[in-house]
């Protein structure tokens, strides 16, 4: 999962630079998408990925014999991509309803509190499984599982819908540029997200990084015009951690995991 933050994160600063996406990066995304499956998929299962784990809905389509258990998944695959198509128009709509009732940024708002609300049950999850040593490993995995998810097909599907939307209304199709705000914003992500995968790479995770990163999340946040030095922060903390690798001059051991995981030298046990 960390090493495979490494290919979107590099063709994304390809994208910033030509401050526009297009169909063309749409196609390339959900490639290195499909490659990390491809990677994930080779991998061994964890030790503490039980049944039990999951949730009771889960855990009864599971259960069920032959056909059956293909069926209860994907129907129940439907029913919530279903559920998604008939209130994300709604939500959406809710959400710049509050921004204007409480005077605040529509921007911002959306780009803030809709991610968190709309992921709030992958957090839930996420957060009982840190409780327990066991499974703190899985609920951090599973947040940057996650991320992957959406610097590669999350953010294919924009250039594809943007594209799609102007080619119906316009007859013609149009790529999606991006203005100085969203070059600021992309930046600040991406070296966000830079940084907490380096601050995993050699598969560490520490209180003192946990509280690093979240003081400079709430600057950011809660002080909107700091956010250029909040990505020179970003920076030279991942410089900083880069220097002190080379210094070290040890493997780190999540490109170590990787290469051993897609050549199969890695048994269950050890996974």
């Amino acid at each position: 999962e960390v090493v495979g933050l490494v290919p979107p994160l590099l063709y994304f600063i390809v994208i910033l630079i030509k401050q526009s996406t297009s169909w063309v990066d749409a196609i390339i995304l959900l490639a290195l998408y499909t490659l990390y499956l491809w990677a994930l998929l080779r991998n061994p299962p964890h030790d503490v990925e039980q049944l039990g784990d999951a949730p009771r809905v889960s855990q009864w389509a599971m259960r069920q014999r032959g056909w059956r258990r293909q069926a209860a998944i994907g129907a129940l695959l439907a029913a919530g991509g279903a559920l998604l198509y008939v209130t994300a128009h709604p939500f959406l709509e809710s959400m710049l309803a509050v921004a204007a009732l409480l005077g605040v940024s529509q921007f911002v708002l959306v780009q803030w509190v809709a991610p968190f609300l709309s992921e709030f049950p992958e957090k839930v999850s996420a957060f009982l499984w840190a409780r327990r040593v066991t499974h703190a490993p899985m609920a951090l995995m599973n947040m940057v599982s996650s991320n992957i998810n959406q610097w590669t097909v999350l953010a294919a599907m924009i250039p594809l819908v943007f594209g799609y939307s102007h080619y119906h209304h316009t007859g013609v199709w149009a790529d999606f540029h991006f203005d100085a705000e969203q070059r600021l914003e992309i930046t600040l992500t991406l070296l966000q997200t830079a940084l907490g995968m380096v601050v995993l790479a050699n598969m560490e995770f520490d209180w003192f990084d946990a509280t690093a990163l979240f003081v400079l999340w709430a600057v950011q946040f809660f002080v909107p015009h700091l956010r250029e030095e909040v990505s020179v922060a970003y920076a030279l903390w991942i410089i900083v951690l880069g220097v002190g690798f080379a210094v070290r001059a040890k493997p780190l051991l999540a490109p170590k995991y990787f290469w051993e995981t897609v050549t199969k030298k890695r048994s269950a046990g050890t996974a």
